[in-house]
């Protein structure tokens, strides 16, 4: 049991520093491309640390341990969202919760909202309606799919129509400033800059890949030895060690002042987790709802919940945000650890 702790422990260490790397380098991705923050944190940034969720939980469906991994992904999106909560009562800001970009982030919200639901109704009707599957990959997993692709592609044109306006309004500020001041304008952005951030990025995603499939094994073992199910120690133990690259890459944004890339990460890994059940579906060996307990539906109506608040502290804008005592962020803390507690219930009753 020592043994297995202190491998998984190692394991999620390295998982840790890979998301510092991580962070490091999306920053510079955003900054040299120009493409924003929220949408590189949304898209590129989430993709890359819910790959430990992908690795991870393919081996445990390999192994039989559909519980493990559904719970995973439902859990990796309950601690995504304490790292939010946790990081939003640390951190003085203004406006809306650490982000002023507060209607795109909204969106990108509701349509990890939109993902978890559906996944939360695969749970509760798996046995109970017609099985459906086209190339092994049953009919909730391709409405989880067909709502990752739409939604995504939303964000992506919300974002560059935002990107454009926002560069439009500077041209008109920069060329007036020039016209006043007789100095140069923005120098245009440099892609032969691009190419280090991009290797450091990939070469922290494949030290995910690596660690994550020896992580997933580690905690079936725990789940085992433990003796507390598969389906809490999926939401807690491996949700914990696969949120760990959105922990760290969050703190090393807040530490670089990119707030909306600490959202985006969030809400966007979020909705990738989501995007991996049609993955998992096609690796099980049969409808993968079906084999998961129907506890973990109350997980993800727990993450709509929670995110429902996320949503509205981005929404309620207010003079000043203060630390520790924020309610919305507190709040978000209650209905977690209820949620965390409830889970443990159901999980030991059954």
């Amino acid at each position: 049991m020592t043994t297995l702790l202190l491998e998984f422990l190692g394991l999620a260490a390295i998982v840790a520093v890979a998301g510092t790397f991580l962070a490091l380098a999306a920053e510079r991705i955003a900054e040299i491309t120009r493409l924003g923050r929220l949408l590189i944190g949304s898209l590129l940034l989430a993709a890359a640390t819910s790959l430990p969720e992908l690795s991870v939980d393919i081996a445990a469906v390999r192994h039989g341990l559909a519980d493990v991994a559904v719970g995973d992904l439902l859990g990796s999106s309950l601690m995504n969202l304490t790292i939010l909560a946790v990081l939003d009562l640390a951190v003085r800001s203004r406006g809306g919760m650490l982000s002023r970009e507060a209607a795109s982030h909204a969106l990108s919200g509701t349509l990890s909202m939109g993902l978890t639901g559906l996944a939360g109704l695969g749970l509760l009707t798996a046995g109970k309606l017609p099985a459906v599957a086209v190339l092994n990959i049953g009919g909730w997993s391709w409405a989880i799919l067909l709502a990752y692709a739409l939604g995504a592609r939303m964000v992506f044109v919300n974002q560059r129509i935002a990107a454009r306006t926002a560069a439009e309004a500077a041209e008109s500020a920069g060329n007036a400033a020039e016209a006043i001041a007789g100095g140069a304008g923005t120098p245009p952005a440099d892609p032969a800059r691009l190419w280090k951030p991009v290797a450091v990025f990939l070469a922290a995603t494949a030290v995910l890949l690596v660690a994550g499939p020896r992580l997933a094994k580690t905690a079936g073992e725990l789940a085992e030895a433990s003796g507390l199910g598969g389906s809490f120690v999926g939401t807690t133990l491996v949700a914990v060690a696969t949120s760990l690259p959105e922990l760290v890459a969050s703190i090393t944004a807040i530490r670089l002042g990119a707030f909306d890339l600490v959202v985006g990460n969030v809400f966007g890994s979020n909705a990738f987790n989501m995007l991996l059940f049609p993955v998992l579906d096609g690796v099980h060996d049969g409808p993968l709802f079906a084999a998961a307990s129907p506890v973990h539906a109350v997980t993800a109506f727990a993450v709509i919940l929670v995110t429902v608040i996320a949503v509205l502290g981005q929404l309620y804008s207010v003079e000043r945000r203060k630390r520790l005592i924020e309610a919305d962020a507190m709040l978000m803390l209650v209905v977690l650890g209820g949620a965390f507690l409830l889970v443990y219930r159901l999980s030991a009753a059954g």
